[in-house]
């Protein structure tokens, strides 16, 4: 009986403790989503490498999927599912761009200075009106060097936008741009392929008929812009520091 007292009791305290563990919410489109099948499939979002650059202190659920604008993450019930479940204490990381540039999709599109914009205000205060800590992010750069060797920026306004909110609204900003863009050009034109998904035909089983793809990531591509964003996150200061293990803010990437 009283092994029965000692069994029940260690249940119900880990029970606490999992209730008690923060939550890290993603939200955003292809370039953080998990991808199907990550053991043969050449192609990973950034947000997918987090759980093994994180302690198991913090629970991370990845809700960012292909094809999603701050629009249609919205329209589509995403975040009100998410809404359900955010709690005091939980982080969110809010990063879109990339398909509201999509203008001749209406249910994707959004004018960078007045639906994006809201949208993104509104994720931030409706996290803030639950104890929970949003956390801004601008869109990762494509590869898109032109035949001089100069990165060409393809976002536009959007990025811009996120700076301003983060500034109206005093939230933690971290600026993925710029440490993605300073990423492909450390690399350069030629070596900057191997973040990305450059599979030439019939080389790999998953891919017969080969890719090249300069938006979404490899593995080796999402795991350094993950890194490069913890990293970042930890130079703020922010509270998700300490979720962050040592190995990844010692890990030097740019140069």
């Amino acid at each position: 009986m009283k092994k029965i007292l000692i069994l029940a009791t260690l249940l119900i305290g880990n029970i606490v403790l999992a209730q008690n563990k923060p939550t890290l919410y993603l939200i955003g489109d292809s370039t953080m989503a998990n991808k199907e099948n990550p053991e043969v499939n050449p192609e990973h979002g950034w947000g997918q490498m987090l759980p093994v650059l994180m302690t198991s202190d913090i629970k991370i659920e990845n809700h960012a999927k292909n094809g999603r604008s701050s629009k249609s993450f919205i329209t589509e019930g995403r975040w009100d599912s998410i809404m359900k479940t955010l709690k005091k204490g939980d982080f969110v990381f809010i990063q879109f761009g990339h398909n509201d540039q999509k203008y001749k999709d209406s249910t994707r599109y959004t004018n960078p200075y007045t639906r994006y914009r809201y949208n993104l205000e509104r994720y931030v205060k409706e996290t803030r009106e639950k104890g929970a800590y949003p956390i801004l992010m601008s869109s990762i750069v494509r590869r898109n060097f032109n035949e001089h060797g100069t990165l060409v920026d393809t976002h536009g306004a959007y990025p811009l936008v996120v700076r301003m909110v983060a500034d109206d609204l005093k939230v933690p900003f971290v600026d993925m741009q710029w440490l993605t863009e300073q990423l492909e050009m450390q690399y350069g034109p030629e070596a900057s392929k191997a973040l990305h998904l450059h599979i030439t035909e019939g080389t790999n089983d998953y891919v017969p008929k080969g890719k090249e793809d300069n938006t979404h990531l490899s593995k080796k591509g999402a795991t350094l812009v993950a890194t490069l964003a913890l990293q970042e996150i930890a130079k703020q200061k922010l509270p998700l520091k300490k979720y962050i293990k040592a190995t990844v803010l010692t890990n030097k990437i740019l140069h």
